[in-house]
């Protein structure tokens, strides 16, 4: 399994769970309505503000994972992408130099 796939499945994880509890905060916000605990106004108020809180925690927690995946991809000693790029760009001049001699030397 590669790091995007990893990251993906980490990322569906939170943003299920992040579903999850918004049901559940949801669910008690109506249940504290119907018991007069709070008015409807007051509930709309409660879970807007949970829900910003939980949008921005969420970015962070992606961010997190990302340089977690990050850091243990190079503690295996993975390339990241540019690095891979730019290898195969010095392979493609390197093997350019040798066609280029080799045909130097047949003419």
């Amino acid at each position: 399994m590669d790091a995007n796939n990893l990251l993906k499945q980490l990322l569906l994880i939170g943003i299920g769970t992040t579903s999850l509890v918004a049901e559940k905060i949801k669910e008690v916000s109506d249940q504290w309505v119907q018991d007069g605990k709070l008015n409807p106004d007051q509930a709309k108020h409660f879970v807007d503000d949970l829900m910003q809180q939980m949008k921005s925690e969420q970015g962070n927690f992606e961010t997190q994972v990302q340089r977690q995946i990050r850091n243990v991809m190079q503690d295996l000693g993975v390339p990241r992408q540019a690095e891979m790029d730019e290898l195969r760009g010095r392979l493609d001049r390197l093997e350019r130099q040798i066609r280029d001699l080799e045909n130097k030397q047949w003419r």
